[in-house]
């Protein structure tokens, strides 16, 4: 003779235990994940409008999800800002320097 367990009832104060054990779901995780997953989808496909849009709906929704590290993320943007502008400031003066450097040899080669 087999013996199957069966399922017991949702009385049992046992179930109820595990059941209140379960974390909830992060709804917004999900949406964050979910436009950023379809944003990569339709910029694959081609549709680039409507891939911007997701994934900027996206990052919003990550965003409004990880305050904290968005407060960190702003408090070292001005940091990442000033050394984008001096690799900029040296890459307009070498580009003036090659401006500079091409207006000689074009001098000496129309002598």
């Amino acid at each position: 003779m087999v013996v199957v367990p069966l399922s017991t009832s949702g009385n049992n104060p046992e179930n109820a235990a595990g059941a209140a054990a379960v974390e909830p779901v992060h709804w917004v995780r999900v949406a964050a994940a979910g436009s950023l997953a379809l944003s990569g989808v339709l910029l694959m496909a081609g549709k680039s409008r409507a891939g911007l849009v997701a994934a900027a709906s996206g990052t919003a929704l990550a965003m409004i999800d990880q305050p904290d590290t968005m407060r960190t993320w702003w408090n070292t943007l001005p940091i990442y800002l000033e050394e984008i502008q001096s690799m900029l400031s040296r890459v307009q003066g070498a580009l003036d320097d090659i401006a500079e450097q091409r207006e000689k040899l074009r001098r000496v080669s129309t002598k």
